[in-house]
Protein backbone atom coordinates (compact mmCIF):
# COMPACT_ATOMS: atom_id res chain seq x y z
CA UNK A 1 0.00 0.00 0.00
CA UNK A 2 1.48 3.00 -1.09
CA UNK A 3 1.94 5.80 1.52
CA UNK A 4 -0.23 9.05 1.54
CA UNK A 5 1.40 12.23 0.25
CA UNK A 6 0.55 15.08 2.58
CA UNK A 7 1.39 18.83 1.95
CA UNK A 8 2.90 20.93 5.30
CA UNK A 9 1.58 24.46 5.20
CA UNK A 10 3.16 26.63 7.40
CA UNK A 11 1.56 30.25 7.88
CA UNK A 12 3.82 31.27 11.16
CA UNK A 13 1.63 31.15 15.01
CA UNK A 14 3.36 30.21 18.05
CA UNK A 15 4.55 26.85 17.05
CA UNK A 16 7.00 29.19 14.94
CA UNK A 17 7.94 31.45 17.12
CA UNK A 18 10.98 32.19 19.39
CA UNK A 19 11.60 35.38 21.42
CA UNK A 20 13.84 38.45 19.56
CA UNK A 21 13.90 40.36 23.10
CA UNK A 22 10.43 42.14 22.19
CA UNK A 23 8.60 39.18 22.65
CA UNK A 24 7.53 35.90 20.51
CA UNK A 25 7.68 36.23 17.08
CA UNK A 26 7.05 33.93 13.91
CA UNK A 27 10.92 32.84 12.60
CA UNK A 28 11.08 29.73 12.17
CA UNK A 29 10.54 28.14 8.35
CA UNK A 30 8.39 25.04 7.12
CA UNK A 31 11.45 22.76 6.87
CA UNK A 32 12.98 23.29 10.37
CA UNK A 33 9.49 22.52 11.63
CA UNK A 34 9.29 19.39 9.87
CA UNK A 35 12.96 18.36 11.24
CA UNK A 36 11.46 18.66 14.68
CA UNK A 37 9.60 15.06 13.94
CA UNK A 38 12.05 12.17 13.66
CA UNK A 39 9.55 9.68 13.29
CA UNK A 40 6.76 10.69 11.34
CA UNK A 41 8.22 9.98 7.65
CA UNK A 42 6.47 5.78 8.28
CA UNK A 43 3.22 7.38 8.22
CA UNK A 44 3.43 9.41 4.71
CA UNK A 45 5.61 11.47 2.39
CA UNK A 46 5.26 15.09 3.53
CA UNK A 47 6.46 18.02 1.39
CA UNK A 48 6.56 21.58 2.67
CA UNK A 49 5.30 25.17 1.68
CA UNK A 50 5.74 28.68 3.90
CA UNK A 51 3.07 30.55 3.09
CA UNK A 52 3.19 33.33 5.43
CA UNK A 53 5.38 33.36 8.66
CA UNK A 54 2.73 35.64 10.54
CA UNK A 55 1.35 36.37 14.31
CA UNK A 56 -2.09 34.70 13.64
CA UNK A 57 -3.29 38.26 14.84
CA UNK A 58 -2.09 39.57 11.77
CA UNK A 59 -4.13 36.89 9.54
CA UNK A 60 -7.27 38.24 7.85
CA UNK A 61 -9.67 37.23 5.29
CA UNK A 62 -6.99 38.07 2.43
CA UNK A 63 -4.82 35.25 3.79
CA UNK A 64 -7.63 33.14 3.65
CA UNK A 65 -8.09 33.24 -0.04
CA UNK A 66 -4.42 32.94 -0.48
CA UNK A 67 -4.79 29.34 1.19
CA UNK A 68 -7.99 28.38 -0.84
CA UNK A 69 -5.62 29.51 -3.76
CA UNK A 70 -2.62 27.02 -2.72
CA UNK A 71 -4.42 24.36 -1.76
CA UNK A 72 -6.36 24.61 -5.27
CA UNK A 73 -3.17 24.74 -7.29
CA UNK A 74 -1.82 21.59 -5.08
CA UNK A 75 -5.19 19.91 -4.83
CA UNK A 76 -4.15 17.06 -7.39
CA UNK A 77 -0.63 16.24 -6.03
CA UNK A 78 -1.74 15.58 -2.43
CA UNK A 79 -3.88 13.49 -0.88
CA UNK A 80 -3.91 15.74 2.58
CA UNK A 81 -2.92 18.58 3.52
CA UNK A 82 -1.57 19.94 6.78
CA UNK A 83 -1.36 23.88 7.90
CA UNK A 84 0.18 25.52 11.24
CA UNK A 85 -1.11 28.37 12.27
CA UNK A 86 -1.59 30.44 15.71
CA UNK A 87 -3.68 29.58 17.57
CA UNK A 88 -5.29 33.29 18.15
CA UNK A 89 -7.62 32.96 15.46
CA UNK A 90 -7.08 29.49 13.73
CA UNK A 91 -10.88 29.09 14.63
CA UNK A 92 -11.63 31.50 12.20
CA UNK A 93 -9.42 30.24 10.01
CA UNK A 94 -10.81 26.92 9.98
CA UNK A 95 -14.35 28.11 9.59
CA UNK A 96 -13.44 30.03 7.05
CA UNK A 97 -11.58 27.60 4.97
CA UNK A 98 -14.71 25.44 5.48
CA UNK A 99 -16.80 27.58 2.97
CA UNK A 100 -14.17 28.84 0.94
CA UNK A 101 -13.50 25.05 0.11
CA UNK A 102 -16.60 22.57 0.16
CA UNK A 103 -17.26 19.42 -0.74
CA UNK A 104 -13.68 17.91 -0.08
CA UNK A 105 -12.74 14.32 -0.14
CA UNK A 106 -9.25 15.25 0.90
CA UNK A 107 -8.36 16.24 4.38
CA UNK A 108 -7.36 20.18 4.75
CA UNK A 109 -6.30 19.87 8.85
CA UNK A 110 -5.26 22.95 11.02
CA UNK A 111 -3.08 22.48 13.93
CA UNK A 112 -0.91 24.77 16.06
CA UNK A 113 0.73 24.66 19.48
CA UNK A 114 0.91 27.14 22.78
CA UNK A 115 4.64 27.06 22.83
CA UNK A 116 7.38 27.18 20.19
CA UNK A 117 8.18 23.84 18.65
CA UNK A 118 11.90 24.40 19.53
CA UNK A 119 11.10 24.24 23.18
CA UNK A 120 11.44 20.88 25.22
CA UNK A 121 8.27 21.01 26.62
CA UNK A 122 6.23 21.90 23.80
CA UNK A 123 2.78 20.56 22.87
CA UNK A 124 4.23 21.42 19.35
CA UNK A 125 5.51 18.34 18.59
CA UNK A 126 2.42 16.03 19.53
CA UNK A 127 -0.09 18.56 18.00
CA UNK A 128 1.66 18.61 14.58
CA UNK A 129 2.25 14.24 14.66
CA UNK A 130 -1.09 13.89 15.10
CA UNK A 131 -2.32 16.42 12.41
CA UNK A 132 -0.21 14.45 10.03
CA UNK A 133 -1.31 11.47 11.07
CA UNK A 134 -4.87 11.62 11.19
CA UNK A 135 -4.81 13.74 7.66
CA UNK A 136 -2.81 10.51 6.33
CA UNK A 137 -5.97 8.29 7.19
CA UNK A 138 -8.54 7.02 4.89
CA UNK A 139 -11.52 8.75 6.74
CA UNK A 140 -10.44 12.11 7.43
CA UNK A 141 -11.95 14.50 5.11
CA UNK A 142 -12.76 18.25 4.55
CA UNK A 143 -11.65 21.00 6.95
CA UNK A 144 -10.62 20.22 10.66
CA UNK A 145 -8.15 21.16 13.62
CA UNK A 146 -6.13 18.77 15.66
CA UNK A 147 -5.44 19.74 18.90
CA UNK A 148 -4.64 18.00 21.87
CA UNK A 149 -5.19 14.71 20.86
CA UNK A 150 -8.65 15.84 19.46
CA UNK A 151 -9.94 15.87 16.04
CA UNK A 152 -12.58 18.81 15.93
CA UNK A 153 -14.60 19.80 12.78
CA UNK A 154 -13.72 23.08 11.52
CA UNK A 155 -16.87 25.09 11.90
CA UNK A 156 -16.98 23.88 15.25
CA UNK A 157 -13.48 24.57 17.11
CA UNK A 158 -13.42 27.18 18.95
CA UNK A 159 -10.25 28.41 21.50
CA UNK A 160 -11.22 28.40 25.32
CA UNK A 161 -8.30 28.87 27.10
CA UNK A 162 -5.08 31.28 26.35
CA UNK A 163 -2.14 28.93 28.06
CA UNK A 164 -3.61 25.56 28.66
CA UNK A 165 -2.58 22.86 26.01
CA UNK A 166 -6.19 21.67 25.88
CA UNK A 167 -6.71 24.93 24.34
CA UNK A 168 -9.78 24.09 21.86
CA UNK A 169 -13.16 22.66 22.34
CA UNK A 170 -15.57 21.33 20.03
CA UNK A 171 -19.01 23.81 20.86
CA UNK A 172 -22.13 22.29 20.18
CA UNK A 173 -21.13 19.58 18.67
CA UNK A 174 -18.89 15.94 19.34
CA UNK A 175 -15.52 15.51 18.59
CA UNK A 176 -15.19 13.51 15.29
CA UNK A 177 -11.74 11.39 16.29
CA UNK A 178 -9.28 11.59 18.91
CA UNK A 179 -5.30 10.59 17.91
CA UNK A 180 -2.92 8.54 20.13
CA UNK A 181 0.23 6.71 19.15
CA UNK A 182 -0.04 7.51 15.62
CA UNK A 183 -4.01 5.87 15.89
CA UNK A 184 -7.43 7.48 15.04
CA UNK A 185 -9.85 6.41 16.83
CA UNK A 186 -13.19 8.01 14.65
CA UNK A 187 -16.37 8.29 16.31
CA UNK A 188 -18.30 10.33 13.49
CA UNK A 189 -16.66 10.11 9.75
CA UNK A 190 -17.95 11.33 7.00
CA UNK A 191 -18.73 10.58 3.48
CA UNK A 192 -18.06 12.98 0.77
CA UNK A 193 -19.17 12.60 -2.95
CA UNK A 194 -18.58 14.88 -5.96
CA UNK A 195 -16.13 17.13 -6.74
CA UNK A 196 -14.27 20.21 -4.30
CA UNK A 197 -15.42 23.77 -4.86
CA UNK A 198 -12.95 26.20 -4.15
CA UNK A 199 -14.53 30.10 -3.86
CA UNK A 200 -12.52 32.45 -4.85
CA UNK A 201 -15.00 35.92 -3.10
CA UNK A 202 -15.51 36.98 0.32
CA UNK A 203 -17.19 39.71 1.68
CA UNK A 204 -15.47 41.25 5.04
CA UNK A 205 -18.17 43.83 5.51
CA UNK A 206 -19.57 41.95 8.86
CA UNK A 207 -19.47 43.66 11.93
CA UNK A 208 -20.21 41.73 15.19
CA UNK A 209 -22.00 43.98 18.01
CA UNK A 210 -22.24 42.14 22.02
CA UNK A 211 -24.82 44.23 24.12
CA UNK A 212 -24.13 45.08 27.55
CA UNK A 213 -26.81 46.56 29.69
CA UNK A 214 -28.15 50.53 28.97
CA UNK A 215 -25.47 50.71 26.18
CA UNK A 216 -25.92 53.72 23.66
CA UNK A 217 -27.69 53.14 20.73
CA UNK A 218 -25.39 55.44 18.39
CA UNK A 219 -22.99 52.72 17.32
CA UNK A 220 -25.93 51.60 14.85
CA UNK A 221 -25.65 55.00 12.71
CA UNK A 222 -21.99 54.02 12.21
CA UNK A 223 -22.69 50.45 11.32
CA UNK A 224 -25.31 51.45 8.72
CA UNK A 225 -22.87 53.41 6.74
CA UNK A 226 -20.40 51.06 7.31
CA UNK A 227 -20.89 47.39 6.92
CA UNK A 228 -23.48 45.06 5.18
CA UNK A 229 -23.97 42.62 7.96
CA UNK A 230 -24.27 42.64 11.26
CA UNK A 231 -23.80 39.72 14.05
CA UNK A 232 -26.27 41.19 17.63
CA UNK A 233 -24.56 39.01 20.42
CA UNK A 234 -27.56 39.15 22.30
CA UNK A 235 -28.54 38.06 26.38
CA UNK A 236 -29.01 34.81 27.27
CA UNK A 237 -30.87 32.24 24.68
CA UNK A 238 -31.62 36.14 22.69
CA UNK A 239 -33.29 38.93 24.57
CA UNK A 240 -33.17 42.25 22.94
CA UNK A 241 -33.82 45.11 25.38
CA UNK A 242 -36.61 47.58 25.01
CA UNK A 243 -35.64 50.21 27.37
CA UNK A 244 -37.80 53.16 25.72
CA UNK A 245 -39.91 50.11 24.18
CA UNK A 246 -38.88 50.75 20.42
CA UNK A 247 -35.51 52.05 20.86
CA UNK A 248 -33.55 48.70 19.69
CA UNK A 249 -36.42 47.56 17.29
CA UNK A 250 -36.39 51.09 15.17
CA UNK A 251 -32.31 50.87 14.94
CA UNK A 252 -32.97 47.25 13.64
CA UNK A 253 -35.34 48.42 11.08
CA UNK A 254 -33.22 50.97 9.92
CA UNK A 255 -30.70 48.10 9.22
CA UNK A 256 -33.01 45.67 7.83
CA UNK A 257 -34.82 48.50 5.41
CA UNK A 258 -31.57 48.84 4.40
CA UNK A 259 -30.94 45.76 2.87
CA UNK A 260 -28.34 44.94 5.50
CA UNK A 261 -28.04 41.17 7.00
CA UNK A 262 -29.12 41.23 10.81
CA UNK A 263 -28.33 37.79 12.93
CA UNK A 264 -28.77 37.26 16.21
CA UNK A 265 -26.63 35.26 18.39
CA UNK A 266 -25.71 34.36 21.83
CA UNK A 267 -22.90 35.48 23.91
CA UNK A 268 -23.20 32.15 25.34
CA UNK A 269 -21.25 29.54 24.43
CA UNK A 270 -22.65 26.51 24.74
CA UNK A 271 -26.39 25.65 23.43
CA UNK A 272 -26.97 28.08 21.62
CA UNK A 273 -30.26 30.94 20.67
CA UNK A 274 -33.98 30.01 21.08
CA UNK A 275 -35.24 33.75 20.06
CA UNK A 276 -38.84 32.43 20.35
CA UNK A 277 -38.19 31.43 24.67
CA UNK A 278 -38.36 34.86 26.16
CA UNK A 279 -40.94 38.28 25.05
CA UNK A 280 -37.51 40.17 24.63
CA UNK A 281 -36.58 38.23 22.02
CA UNK A 282 -39.99 36.86 20.41
CA UNK A 283 -41.37 40.11 20.13
CA UNK A 284 -38.96 41.30 17.71
CA UNK A 285 -38.28 38.14 15.74
CA UNK A 286 -41.61 37.77 14.91
CA UNK A 287 -42.09 41.45 13.91
CA UNK A 288 -38.59 41.44 11.60
CA UNK A 289 -38.37 37.39 10.56
CA UNK A 290 -34.63 38.08 11.77
CA UNK A 291 -32.30 35.69 11.74
CA UNK A 292 -30.82 33.67 14.51
CA UNK A 293 -27.42 31.92 14.42
CA UNK A 294 -28.95 28.81 16.85
CA UNK A 295 -25.75 26.96 17.58
CA UNK A 296 -23.33 28.06 15.33
CA UNK A 297 -20.14 29.46 17.14
CA UNK A 298 -19.53 32.86 17.20
CA UNK A 299 -15.91 31.90 14.36
CA UNK A 300 -18.21 30.42 12.26
CA UNK A 301 -20.98 32.68 12.11
CA UNK A 302 -19.08 35.68 11.03
CA UNK A 303 -17.24 33.36 8.11
CA UNK A 304 -20.11 32.19 6.85
CA UNK A 305 -22.30 35.72 6.50
CA UNK A 306 -18.65 36.91 4.65
CA UNK A 307 -18.81 34.39 2.37
CA UNK A 308 -22.97 34.45 1.63
CA UNK A 309 -22.83 38.27 0.88
CA UNK A 310 -19.56 37.68 -1.47
CA UNK A 311 -22.37 35.52 -3.28
CA UNK A 312 -25.80 37.37 -2.67
CA UNK A 313 -27.46 40.47 -1.57
CA UNK A 314 -30.83 38.78 -1.55
CA UNK A 315 -32.09 38.21 1.95
CA UNK A 316 -34.27 35.49 0.98
CA UNK A 317 -31.57 33.70 -0.79
CA UNK A 318 -28.90 34.66 2.37
CA UNK A 319 -31.73 33.22 4.89
CA UNK A 320 -31.81 30.19 2.69
CA UNK A 321 -27.98 29.96 2.97
CA UNK A 322 -27.47 30.48 6.21
CA UNK A 323 -29.68 27.91 7.30
CA UNK A 324 -28.00 25.39 5.03
CA UNK A 325 -25.40 23.61 7.19
CA UNK A 326 -21.95 22.88 6.14
CA UNK A 327 -19.65 21.04 7.64
CA UNK A 328 -22.12 20.04 10.47
CA UNK A 329 -21.97 24.37 11.30
CA UNK A 330 -25.59 24.46 12.30
CA UNK A 331 -27.91 22.25 14.10
CA UNK A 332 -32.24 23.73 13.66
Amino acid sequence: MNKKRILLITTGGTIASKDNGLGLTPQINSKEILSYLDDILDVCDIDTYELFNLDSTNINYYHWLKMVELIEQKYDEYDGFVMTHGTDTMAYTSAALSYLIQNSRKPIVLTGSQKSIYMRDSDARCNLKNAIVFASDDRATGVSVVFDNKAILGTRAKKVRTKSYNAFNSVNYPEIARIRDKKVNFYIPDVIEGKPIFYKNINPSVFVLRLIPGMSLKIFDFILKNYDAIVVESFGVGGIPMYDEKEFSDAIEKLILANKTVVITTQVQYEGSDLSLYQVGKKIKEKYELLEAYDMTIEALVCKLMWIRSQTTNQSKIKEMLYTPINHDISI
